[in-house]
């Protein structure tokens, strides 16, 4: 005779949670990538394709097109953040802020990649840059201050001065092997502050 397997209040009441969670890390990250395929000419049907669900899954998650692009502006910018606390944590103060920097330049190409579309928004922009800015700003400072303090670098200026200078650095183009050629301008954005030896 076969049993039955009950489940129980909890676990029931979680499982779409679970569930409703997974589908939404879904439509941001397939939402990411068929904008920057197609900027202004994405479909929500297209990117609810992409993430494997119906249509009336992403709107349940997302009402409008422009709560999609806002989600997956915050949803990057909040990514970067979260990586600059898990640098600091998994890696020595001066590869912790390469590997930061690294994955800024990364963010500022989904960033270019979403300008026309962000630009279209009703409220504009503006709020976001703001929020993601500070974002940024704290993040940077935190790997400055402490490859500084531990005597593996020497800077005296404003943390958003390198980050101005990290955005310029995400226009360039792909080197020969098919990587970012932006990763060679960090490593001499990076040579340029190390600490002299003692």
């Amino acid at each position: 005779m076969a049993t039955v397997e009950k489940v129980s209040g909890a676990e029931a009441g979680r499982r779409p949670r679970a569930d409703a969670a997974r589908n939404r890390a879904r439509l941001l990250d397939a939402a990411k990538a068929v904008f920057a395929a197609k900027g202004a000419e994405a479909s929500l049907e297209a990117i609810a394709r992409a993430a494997g669900v119906g249509i009336g899954t992403l709107y349940r998650h997302f009402p409008t097109r422009d709560a999609l692009i806002e989600s997956v502006y915050r949803n990057e910018t909040d990514q970067l953040g979260e990586a600059a606390r898990r640098l600091a944590a998994e890696l020595p103060p001066l590869p912790a802020l390469r590997a930061w920097m690294l994955a800024f330049v990364d963010y500022m190409a989904t960033k270019q990649g979403m300008t026309d579309l962000l630009n279209a928004m009703p409220a504009g922009p503006g709020q976001l840059y703001a929020a993601s800015g500070a974002v940024m700003r704290e993040a940077m400072t935190a790997l400055i201050g402490r490859a500084v303090s531990a005597g593996e670098m020497r800077f005296d200026g404003d943390p958003f001065d390198l980050l101005r200078a990290l955005g310029g650095v995400a226009g360039l183009g792909r080197d020969d092997d098919g990587g970012p050629a932006a990763r060679a301008m960090v490593d001499i954005l990076i040579a340029g502050l190390r600490a002299p030896p003692a």
